[in-house]
């Protein structure tokens, strides 16, 4: 179903002033599910009424759930650059990777410079990524001590989390929050996914702690004492 006359009709009547609008995630690639809603990018010189900036904020429209993200232009680069320091840059790629259903004439060249910062993916500093090893050391010694049966689930679950976003990480990647950690992660290829993954599903905990072990070793190994934070 194409949803850009109900969302034309949504920005009409809640941001008439929007100059940009971006339709992003699953209505905008065709991959809608039972529950999904319709992510929206919007900016704008006069879309506030105040001296904001910017706003996220859900609504309900047409039978539909909409999550907007609106900006001045001003309010988007602000909100891109911290999202870029935090290496999880969400509404860059819904700039990038969205479907733009109303456009401006500074429209192609704002999407080309983020488009390029995309492509050339995160800057992460020595400091960080030590810091990160040191995260998953603790907490894989924590996995393999642990008894008690959450404490184990939660640990592995964590413990995923961090190793998928140190893997990104050294490899120059973005990384996601969520069902998008995964998707990002299987852009490094079936086979390193399939080893940190496959015994975490089958509930091997102890070969999942060591799948963790050997990717944190590919990034240069535990990160105990010694450490500064």
């Amino acid at each position: 179903m194409d949803h850009s006359e109900l969302v034309e009709r949504f920005i009409s009547t809640h941001f008439p002033a929007a100059s940009i609008a971006v339709i992003a995630g699953s209505t905008s690639r065709g991959e809608r599910t039972a529950s999904s809603d319709i992510d929206l990018l919007l900016i704008g010189e006069d879309l506030f009424d105040d001296a904001g900036s910017s706003m996220a904020a859900t609504y309900a429209f047409g039978g539909e759930i909409f999550e907007v993200f609106a900006y001045t232009g001003a309010g988007f680069e602000e909100w891109a650059r911290r999202s870029i320091a935090q290496h999880r840059p969400v509404i860059v790629h819904m700039l990038v990777e969205g479907m733009p259903l109303r456009t401006d004439e500074e429209f192609a060249a704002l999407r080309a410079g983020w488009s390029a910062i995309l492509a050339a993916g995160p800057t992460v500093e020595a400091k960080e990524l030590e810091f990160r090893r040191y995260v998953i050391t603790d907490v894989l010694d924590d996995l393999r001590d642990a008894v008690d049966p959450l404490e184990r689930q939660v640990l592995a679950a964590t413990l995923f989390e961090k190793t998928a976003e140190l893997m990104l990480l050294t490899e120059h990647r973005w990384i996601g929050t969520g069902k998008y950690l995964p998707r990002r992660l299987r852009a490094l290829g079936d086979e390193r996914l399939e080893e940190l993954s496959a015994p975490l599903l089958g509930g091997d905990l102890s070969r999942f702690a060591d799948a963790a072990e050997r990717e944190l070793a590919r990034a240069g190994g535990r990160m105990q004492a010694g450490f500064t934070r």
